[in-house]
């Protein structure tokens, strides 16, 4: 069974920089409920969930493109609080690295083993796409309604809708991890 160690330990150093201590309890909780509710029972089962079906995903696993989403959404943000005489926004950065951590979240719930190596939508994947899966699952723990906001709309659940800018950062770095993948397996993408 994963535990919060195990999540901890994955997640090191995207964690340690979470100042609230709470924040940072229930991204772990989620993590653990999560793998409870997927029944995902490995780290190592963790390690080999391909982070998207829509697409190839070339060996880039779910744990990779969480982490890269995370810093890359961090990184644009500072960039912008470096850079600007002025911000015109409040930007959190825990919120920021909660949001990361937790935007894909849901697909624990939404994808599982097809049993012959592979991977398929589960029936509550069918039903529910991570983005609202993973906040329902926020929620229920206790995480902040930004945060929330953050996974319900990082997707294109979250087209149209208000949102804080955390999540924008979360869009924008998500998308700049997927869309190159997309191009490249329809041979749009120059190389």
């Amino acid at each position: 069974m994963i535990d919060s160690k195990m999540i901890s330990d994955l997640f090191k150093r995207q964690l340690e920089n979470i100042k609230n201590k709470e924040l940072r309890k229930k991204v772990v909780e989620v993590w653990v409920e999560g793998c409870r509710r997927g029944n995902w029972k490995k780290v190592d089962e963790l390690k080999k969930i391909p982070f998207s079906l829509l697409t190839e995903s070339r060996g880039i696993n779910l744990i990779e493109h969480t982490i890269a989403v995370t810093e890359m959404a961090v990184e644009m943000a500072k960039a912008q609080i470096r850079s600007y005489s002025k911000m015109v926004y409040e930007i959190n950065i825990d919120y920021l690295y909660a949001g990361g951590l937790l935007h894909d979240v849901g697909k624990l719930i939404e994808i599982e083993s097809d049993g012959k190596g592979g991977y398929r939508k589960s029936r509550a994947g069918k039903l529910t796409r991570h983005p609202i899966s993973g906040a329902i699952l926020a929620a229920e723990c206790g995480v902040p309604e930004e945060v929330i906001n953050i996974i319900a709309c990082h997707s294109k659940e979250g087209e149209g809708r208000p949102q804080v800018v955390e999540t924008i950062f979360i869009h924008q770095a998500d998308f700049a991890t997927f869309n190159p993948l997309v191009l490249k397996e329809k041979g749009l993408l120059i190389e």
